[in-house]
């Protein structure tokens, strides 16, 4: 340890910082870890993961007991209808839980929590403008900047926090609208637009590009919007919004054909602007200690997780590639230790990827698209989940599971799910990988009867042309 106060001062405190900052006190650092908000776990568990899967789980719930529930013999007397403010409740008090424990992790582990906007202001040492007032400036000899990300602008559709909404402001609404419109058919898009149509708002999604799921795997996509269809969303695909005109009636977007064509009007009470995340980079002091960004503003890194100004790192959302909590935390683990001296690794090719719609998405390792890009030769297993027991025995029996595997080597390159509990199914497949797992390793595993996984298990089998169940 150096004479300093601090070894190390963790700038934000999402999943990759705070998680970043236990471990390294594990390690016997001193650390402290400064954020802008008034409760830990940033944009994850204030306004994103946690409450957002409240609030699937919740609509889920009632839409069950509404559509589904005279099917397994449980009949309700009287008419189901949602309490908007007891769900909004009971998302608060899962937020509460979850940034609570993270204080109390703080205090186990001895890590400081500075509250404030933290920014570099030299080398080692990190200048923080106060909650309460006034300026600090903490000494360190290492300064990991783990900021995050932040909801992405749409130019001409500006937010207002009450019609026009970010994903914050859509977790926070007063009532159910009627007519809701979601720009973008993202992860966050789809979520979202499935909590308010499961509640009763008629939900359009409005998407750039000719499909929904960007970076997921093209027969998923296709399976998925087919699914969501028959759910009551409804898709503008090909389509870019040019505008927005508030009006007593509502929303009115101008919708173009990103192809060329007329404009069109799109009336709703309120709009959800969700083309991604931008990261949040800015007033940090970059620029003035030589941090190099790239055009999109993402902080530059080498596979240290270092920047281009000695002693200084940077993690999670705010150096990109996959804007995910877990990947987040897995370089905030890896950062840890290795400035305790260790060699971790983050295998960047087994990060799981899920969307909490019902059926879930999951995937881990390449899309077809991705290897057909690349000329790789590889096999694929399918099988659907109408034939698998367990998926009989629940009533959810939509989606598949898809397996890729290598042609000369069976090695497992990638996995795809739509199914009920695929983001808990698809780490089977996750850890597989990570230990070079083929096809066969899979299928010569014994899975549990009746489960779901055990489809996994049959399109693993599919991959060598010998499903038992289909």
């Amino acid at each position: 340890m150096s004479e300093n106060p601090y070894d190390l001062v963790v700038i934000g405190g999402g999943p990759g910082g705070y998680v970043c900052a236990i471990r390294a006190a594990q390690l016997g650092m001193r650390v402290a870890c400064v954020d802008m908000r008034k409760t830990l776990g940033g944009t994850c568990l204030n306004v994103g993961c946690i409450p957002s899967k409240a609030l699937l789980h919740s609509s889920h719930l009632f839409a069950q007991a509404k559509h589904d529930a005279a099917g397994h013999g449980i009949k309700i007397s009287g008419t189901v209808r949602p309490d908007l403010a007891t769900m909004m409740a009971r998302k608060d008090g899962v937020v509460k839980a979850n940034t609570d424990g993270i204080a109390y992790l703080f205090k186990k582990h001895k890590v400081d929590w500075i509250g404030g906007m933290g920014r570099v202001d030299h080398a080692g040492e990190v200048g923080v403008a106060l909650h309460d007032g006034g300026d600090k400036t903490l000494v360190a000899d290492a300064i990991v900047l783990a900021t995050g990300s932040e909801s992405a602008a749409l130019p001409g559709v500006e937010l207002d926090g009450r019609m026009i909404v970010d994903s914050t402001g859509a977790l926070a609404l007063s009532k159910v609208p009627k007519r809701l419109t979601v720009i973008g058919a993202g992860v966050i898009g789809l979520e979202l637009g499935s909590v308010w149509r499961r509640l009763g708002a008629e939900v359009t999604v409005v998407e750039y590009l000719d499909h929904i799921l960007p970076t997921m795997d093209g027969e998923i996509r296709k399976q998925v919007q087919r699914i969501l269809a028959k759910q009551g969303l409804s898709f503008m695909l090909g389509q870019r919004v040019t505008g927005a005109k508030k009006t007593a009636k509502g929303v009115t977007l101008s919708v173009l054909p990103a192809a060329g064509g007329d404009t069109q009007q799109v009336v709703s009470d309120v709009v959800l602007v969700a083309i991604g995340r931008a990261p949040h980079s800015l007033g940090l002091g970059l620029d003035k200690n030589g941090i190099e960004r790239t055009e999109r503003g993402f902080i530059k890194v080498n596979d240290r997780y270092e920047t281009t100004a000695k002693g200084i790192y940077a993690i999670g959302d705010v150096i990109g590639g996959a804007m995910l909590a877990h990947k987040a935390e897995e370089e905030g683990v890896a950062l840890a230790e290795m400035l305790a001296g260790q060699s971790p690794h983050v295998n960047y090719d087994a990060i799981p990827a899920v969307v909490y719609t019902a059926p879930e998405i999951a995937a881990v390792g390449k899309t077809e698209e991705q290897l057909k890009a690349a000329g790789t030769e590889y096999k694929v297993g399918r099988f659907p989940f109408t034939a698998n027991g367990r998926a009989r025995a629940i009533g959810e029996t939509d989606g598949l599971v898809k397996v890729l595997a290598d042609a000369h080597t069976d090695r497992v390159l990638g996995c795809h799910i739509v199914g009920s509990a695929a983001g808990d199914l698809i780490q089977e497949v996750v850890i597989g990988m990570e230990f070079g797992a083929s096809a066969e390793d899979i299928f010569r595993s014994s899975h549990a009867h009746p489960q779901l996984g055990e489809a996994i298990k049959e399109a693993a089998l599919a991959v060598h042309d010998r499903p038992l169940h289909l």
